[in-house]
Formats: C-alpha cells, structure tokens, sequence
C-alpha cells in the first residue's frame, strides 16, 4: 500500500475515533465550541474516506477510457475538502449566533475540557505524521488533509483555552464568539486549497521556479540546435512537459532518438517525487517563426 494511502487510512482512523469522543460531550454539555468541532470532525471523517478513494482512483494506469490516467481526481478532491471546510465553517458560524440571541449556559464542563485536551494530543501526533507524508511524497490531497487537522489543532487549542476561561470566569458567551473565531480561520485556510486544486484543474503551468528549472535544462543542451512551444501543466503528483527540439537536419532519426531518450531522463530526474510524462516532437530545423507567420494569416 503507498503511503499516502496509508496516511488516509489512519487520518479516516482518527476522525472516527474524535466524532465520538467531541459529539457525545458537545451534545451533553450544550457547548457550541466542542459541537461545532465535533461536526467539523465528522466531515474530516467523510473527507478522508473520499481522500482514500481518490487516491485508489487516482494511482489506476491508464485505460481505454483514460488515455492520460485520472491524476485530476486529485486536484478535485482538494478542491472538495476546501469547500467542505469552508461550508462547516458557515454552519458553525450560524450556530454561535444562534447562541449568542438564545442565550444558554454550558454543562459538564470538566468533562469538555478533558476531552478537549484529548482530542489535541491526537490532532497533534495526526498532523505531524500527515505533514511528514506530505513532505515526503509531495501529494496534493495529503497536503490538504494536513492542512485540514492543523486547523483542527488551532481550533482544538482555542477551545480548550475558551473552556479553562470559561470555567475561571463563568461567562459562557466566551464559547459562541470563539465559535465564530473559528469559523473565520477555517474559511481563511480553506481558501488556498480551492484555489490551488482549481488551478491544476484548469491545466495551469507549474511553479514558475519549476517552469524555469525545465528551460535551464534545454538552454544547456548542446546535443541540440533550440527548442520552442515548451508547455507545461500540473496534475496533482503528475507533471506533464511538451517541446518541440531542434535538431540539425543532418542528424539519423536514430541519433535523434538516443538525444531525446537522455533528455527526457534528465528532465524526469528534475522531478524525481512526481510522475513525469514528456511528449517530444523533433525538428529537423526551427519552424517556429514559420508557424508564427501562419498563424499571422
């Protein structure tokens, strides 16, 4: 099993086990703060469990129906688990005003803050194995599930200072306005995954560093004449690289081919954590201001 599959098998884990936890005392102490993290675990429970079948689907090889594989289940997936947050982020929202005009005070408090402090340790260990992972093999959708449980632990963090405040104060409106602290935050941190995930499934380019590293590459080869139409676009842990290479119009097909197979080896090496899919045409001589002058027609 890869390990980003793995990854989601113990985040799916995790968010299991604290829906249990913070749903039964959120419903039992009445606090907004511990329910709304409650809810918000449950989402990240349905999230990791599609995290883990996009990934399934997103690993399968290329078929009749999918020429290029289904990299792009990736992006969409993100894309999903921000819009996930950003909805539970409203809904949290909805429900600290909601206490705020229907004013009720808390219950069980101690209860809610052991579980609280519980629940923190667990994020905590979860997002630091998430992070490592995401590190390490550069994925898209595990990199938006870190993100997810590091709100989470924010959040965590800031509701258990709101129940040890409360129980030093005794003012319960301190839960719904932090409820709605976090409500803030999380639709603060979804923002850049969305963004991200629609990018790569608009086909975007790359990091423009990464774009670079691939035209540095080109511009030192002296095998061959020059390159031109060089595209570029990023598909979660795919990078997909098309260019048309110069060659001199004396050159074999044959030796063309050898300079074009270590090319690709060596812009592949540049990538190493990605799946890296080139498409080469070779020309015999610069056409490109030819093209350019077509196209002006």
């Amino acid at each position: 099993m890869r390990l980003e599959k793995k990854a989601t098998v113990v985040s799916t884990s995790v968010a299991a086990l604290l829906v249990l936890m913070k749903m039964t005392v959120g419903i039992f102490s009445g606090s907004i703060a511990v329910l709304a993290s409650a809810i918000d675990s449950l989402l990240d429970l349905t999230v990791s469990l599609f995290n883990y079948f996009a990934l399934n689907s997103a690993e399968k090889d290329p078929d009749d129906k999918f020429h290029f594989g289904r990299s792009k289940i990736e992006p969409l997936a993100a894309v999903i688990e921000g819009f996930v947050i950003s909805f539970s982020a409203l809904f949290i929202f909805y429900e600290a005003i909601s206490k705020i005009v229907n004013y009720k005070p808390m219950e069980y408090l101690g209860t809610s803050v052991a579980v609280m402090i519980a629940s923190f340790v667990i994020t905590a260990f979860l997002v630091a194995f998430l992070n490592h992972v995401a590190k390490k093999t550069k994925n898209m959708v595990i990199k938006a599930d870190a993100l997810h449980y590091k709100t989470d632990l924010f959040s965590n963090g800031a509701i258990l200072l709101a129940l040890l405040l409360i129980s030093y104060t005794g003012e319960h409106l301190i839960d719904p306005i932090l409820g709605m602290g976090i409500a803030i935050y999380m639709i603060y941190s979804a923002a850049p995954i969305i963004k991200e995930g629609m990018l790569m499934l608009l086909d975007a380019a790359p990091a423009p560093e990464d774009v670079a590293k691939i035209e540095m590459l080109l511009d030192n080869q002296k095998d061959i004449n020059g390159y031109h139409d060089l595209k570029t676009r990023e598909s979660g842990s795919h990078i997909f690289i098309s260019v048309h290479i110069v060659f001199n119009v004396s050159i074999s097909l044959y030796d063309a081919h050898l300079i074009s197979d270590r090319l690709e080896a060596k812009l592949r090496a540049l990538f190493d954590d990605k799946h890296v899919h080139i498409l080469i045409h070779m020309d015999p001589y610069d056409d490109s201001e030819m093209n350019v002058i077509e196209d002006s027609y």
